[in-house]
């Protein structure tokens, strides 16, 4: 048990803020801490005073923010706190709507961001775990951004007449790692950055002993049974019980339905939680938008929409509603004596834009930067001091026969051109990074254009190096294999703002990858939703600010366009498409659209015929989980090797033939979880895909709030029971696994109760 009364060396005088043995004390007088989360970076400035007027409105008393590394620093040693980026004036405005603040400064942040808020020049390091961990080449970089941040928001504090009244240390380490010293090197480096009020660290319920140290303290993050979080923390500390997270919906990630939240459960445990005098943190009160390249990327390979509306109570253009309203209802139940809630602020005003066109090109590939990088073979593009965007490699491919090109890596998308002529895609996505080439009777130019499209921001598939890397080699079909060297490399770097290069315009459409513009007229100052629907893949700017990405695959088909944003008169729009357009017109919609899926309009995809190939295959382990949602480690008899593993489930708690994982991790023999970067799922018996988002990549994109669940809504049922199959992409050994059940209270469907694991080499067939 720990107490934290005074977690720094400030005096008792000094701080207005503290913890206490059952309560936080503000002045000396219980505290309880009623906070909604919202992200400056993804709300326009011109709309922080809105937003936050809402989100008191709401009935919260404090406002929480993190802050993005990558956002303020994406070059080395260049800081940027001006306009969209001042966080100082961001706390001022919520001080002066009479919120306090509750900061999340890193130097990790996750939130479905690019890189988790990492800074992508951090990779030109080598290796693969050294982000997150106590190597000086991380430790270094991340002490001086928080000095830089202690510089900037320091005054911000309580301590010093500022509305900051705790500061979170890094943010749910315990899903990565159980290394406390850690811990203790990221606090000190919050305190050397002159931070005086009381610090803390979250984590997932089931994980908040990982790296609980007395110095800190832990709050549990879960979006469901608030009893079961509590008890966890009162089993590890004294001091006030606080949710850091809880979720009010999800995001969502491109390809997928729009996901929601279960607002009626909501209002009950945001009700327990304030009645056992605990507090909370609305993840998110307000989710905002990723404007610019921000959007991060679920792992294995999910990247995020551009929206973050994360079904929150105030919605992405700031509109509220029957679910703000149900939470204000909740709250109004909750306040201290004599505290009035405010109205809500008005909905800022919405406008349709009629139809225009795009009529004039400019095609990538004749639009590449001139300068040139020489390589013998590919490397990662950190390592040419690329950042992000579109990059060309170009070679000779010798006269020869119908062959495979093979390349290591493709990260993310990638079309394959030979004599100027499309002939496949390389698709991260499904680890897909060979293609069929026809003969070629002479020399020939080929060409791979490859599109960054998001870092992972969770894991430690946060290493998540970009581009073409080789070697690529030609493989015929007598399995004879020759590399191809001599490579020619051209990047349009999209930088921390993506801005748009140079380009040479012509008055005509283009096929292929390209970049078209037009513009359309604005006589007022008012919100829009462009209409990407009929467009393809790529990128979106009104008048050289970058609106984000757009996929017309959905779920997300409009993209928001803040009124501040809009000129009167005329607006130019630019939009890259690497796919091509259906129509090249756009609208301007009173409303978005966030749940329309046209899988149709992706790329191709895999045809899954797999089928289990375990006929006389002894499992390597079997046994039987306990009961409940924490998550479970479990030992192995002896270390199994092999490329892929099964988990077969027998039956489940509640009795019904359905199974469901939300989090399936494989341990080392020191207990440490395996990388999962290169992990795709070999096969699942089934997936929920009409009802819900029962996706097996659920089950190992480390998001312990969604999950793998089988099918129950198809009237044909699989045969048999349950099984996932998980491919690791090349031969591991697996001494044990840590398995989190579908969260939420008991009685949910899909706990599995017994089980067997099975690990081989090839325990797929294709039909």
């Amino acid at each position: 048990m720990s107490l934290l009364l005074h977690p720094t060396t400030a005096s008792a005088a000094q701080q207005r803020f503290a913890i206490g043995e059952t309560d936080f004390l503000l002045d000396g007088k219980p505290l309880q801490i009623r906070c909604g989360e919202m992200h400056f970076a993804r709300v326009p400035r011109e709309y922080w005073k809105h937003r936050l007027q809402a989100i008191k409105a709401m009935g919260m008393n404090t406002v929480c923010a993190y802050l993005f590394w990558n956002y303020h620093e994406w070059s080395e040693g260049h800081y940027q706190w001006e306009d969209q980026r001042d966080a100082a004036e961001f706390c001022r405005q919520a001080q002066a709507e009479g919120l306090w603040v509750i900061l999340r400064p890193g130097p990790y942040a996750c939130a479905e961001w690019e890189m988790g808020g990492l800074p992508w020049w951090l990779l030109k390091h080598p290796g693969d775990a050294f982000l997150r961990s106590r190597d000086e080449a991380f430790v270094q970089p991340a002490r001086r951004w928080l000095k830089e941040v202690g510089r900037v928001l320091g005054s911000m504090q309580v301590t010093q007449g500022g509305p900051i009244l705790m500061v979170q240390v890094e943010n749910e380490y315990g899903f990565l790692s159980d290394d406390k010293a850690y811990m203790q090197v990221m606090r000190q480096a919050v305190l050397d950055g002159g931070f005086d009020v009381p610090l803390f660290q979250c984590n997932p319920t089931g994980a908040v002993a990982r790296t609980h140290i007395p110095e800190l303290l832990t709050v549990a993050n879960f979006g469901s049974d608030p009893a079961g979080g509590f008890k966890a923390l009162a089993e590890l500390q004294k001091g006030p019980q606080m949710c850091g997270e809880y979720y009010s919906g999800w995001f969502d990630t491109w390809g997928a339905p729009h996901r929601r939240g279960d607002n009626v459960r909501a209002i009950q445990d945001i009700d327990a939680m304030l009645n056992a005098n605990g507090s909370f943190s609305l993840y998110m009160a307000h989710g905002g938008t990723s404007f610019g390249l921000w959007g991060g990327c679920d792992r294995p390979f999910r990247p995020d929409t551009t929206s973050y509306d994360y079904d929150a109570p105030i919605g992405e253009a700031g509109w509220v509603g029957d679910k703000f309203r149900t939470y204000r209802e909740c709250l109004a139940r909750h306040l201290e004596e004599g505290e009035v809630l405010p109205d809500p602020p008005a909905r800022p005003p919405v406008m349709a834009i009629p139809e225009f066109s795009l009529d004039e090109t400019a095609p990538v590939l004749a639009n590449l930067p001139s300068r040139a990088i020489h390589a013998r073979s590919p490397e990662n593009i950190e390592q040419y001091d690329i950042s992000r965007g579109l990059v060309a490699y170009r070679a000779t491919l010798p006269a020869g026969p119908a062959r495979r090109l093979e390349a290591a890596n493709a990260r993310d998308l990638a079309w394959v051109f030979v004599g100027g002529r499309l002939v496949g895609t390389l698709d991260t996505r499904y680890r897909r990074f060979g293609v069929d080439l026809p003969a070629c009777p002479r020399d020939t130019v080929i060409e791979i254009l490859l599109y960054t499209i998001a870092r992972v921001n969770f894991g430690m598939e946060v290493h998540d190096r970009k581009g073409l890397q080789g070697p690529v080699t030609l493989r015929t079909a007598r399995d004879e294999t020759q590399e191809l060297t001599g490579w020619e490399i051209r990047a349009i770097d999209f930088g921390a703002d993506a801005e748009l290069p140079p380009l040479r315009w012509q008055p005509r459409r283009s096929s292929g990858p390209a970049f078209w513009r037009g513009s359309f007229d604005a006589t007022a100052s008012a919100d829009t939703f462009l209409d990407m629907s009929a467009w393809g893949q790529g990128i979106v700017w009104v008048n050289g600010r970058c609106l984000g990405r757009y996929w017309s695959i959905g779920p997300t088909q409009t993209m928001y366009l803040p009124g501040p944003w809009l000129r009167a008169g005329r607006n130019e729009v630019v939009v890259l498409d690497l796919t091509g357009p259906r129509a090249n017109r756009i609208a301007g919609l009173t409303t978005p659209i966030l749940d329309q899926l046209q899988p149709g309009r992706d790329l191709k995809r895999p045809f899954n015929t797999a089928r289990p190939r375990l006929a006389g295959l002894a499992p390597v382990h079997e046994g039987r989980f306990a009961s409940g949602p924490a998550t479970q480690d479990v030992r192995f008899a002896a270390a199994a090797h092999g490329r892929q593993l099964c988990i077969e489930a027998l039956d489940s708690f509640d009795g019904k033939p359905h199974a469901a994982i939300a989090e399936l991790a494989l341990l080392d023999g020191q207990g440490r979880p395996l990388n999962q970067a290169a992990w795709t799922i070999a096969y699942a018996s089934s997936e929920e895909a009409r009802k819900e988002d029962g996706s097996a990549l659920n089950a190992i994109n480390g998001q312990a709030a969604d999950y793998w669940h089988t099918a129950y809504s198809d009237v044909v049922r699989p045969l048999g029971p349950p099984r996932l199959i998980i491919d690791f992409g090349a031969s591991a050994d697996i001494a044990g696994l840590r398995y989190t059940p579908r969260q939420g209270p008991e009685g949910v469907t899909g706990r599995i109760r017994h089980y067997r694991i099975f690990v081989g080499d090839k325990l797929v067939e294709q039909n």
